[in-house]
């Protein structure tokens, strides 16, 4: 058996690989990964990061965000919030966001990976799952790069504050180290 095809045995459908994976398993893979592009077995997704498409019934699906940032950041230590989830919060925000920010130790910008939109941020400390308390830290730090009327959402966002737990609040905001954020809450705890 070809080495080649080896490595097709390797793959599989949905699954996001780095070229250094890749390697492991051929002894010509540059050459290999262009055979795979051409057929059409491999998507490049970004420099250096594959994916092996997935067929369903409604044509090729993508891999899934997660996977894709994952391999992107060849670390599992991220976190990944949609600007969407703060209208969850019922705080008066309305806005609707294309590009999930990836809160990560290795990567700062704007990035595109498999024609989708991601802004890489890197920051010490994050929490593993996006909270309540996080995403009202999150909305703070960043009020003043949204679209939404800063006047009417920051009342909401304050008294929404003052409804939560204070010591998970605290943690919140230490894990997400804003000075900005740091300044509106302790205005609205000294209340």
């Amino acid at each position: 058996m070809t080495a080649l095809n080896e490595l097709k045995k390797k793959l599989r459908a949905g699954q996001v690989y780095r070229r250094k994976d890749l390697a492991r398993w051929s002894n010509a893979v540059d050459r290999h990964l262009k055979q795979l592009l051409e057929e059409g077995r491999l998507e490049k997704v970004s420099g250096g990061v594959y994916m092996v498409p997935r067929d369903t019934r409604y044509g090729k699906a993508p891999a899934s965000p997660t996977k894709l940032v994952e391999a992107f950041l060849g670390d599992d230590r991220f976190l990944m919030v949609s600007p969407n989830a703060y209208n969850g919060l019922g705080v008066g925000t309305t806005q609707l966001y294309n590009e999930p920010v990836v809160y990560n130790h290795k990567r700062h910008g704007h990035f595109n990976l498999d024609g989708r939109p991601y802004d890489f941020r890197r920051r010490m400390t994050f929490p593993s799952k996006a909270t309540a308390e996080f995403l009202l830290v999150d909305l703070l730090h960043n009020l003043d790069h949204l679209p939404e009327d800063k006047n009417e959402v920051l009342p909401r966002v304050l008294a929404r504050a003052q409804e939560m737990d204070p010591a998970r609040l605290s943690k919140a905001v230490r894990d997400f180290d804003s000075a900005r954020a740091r300044r509106q809450l302790q205005l609205v705890m000294a209340a």
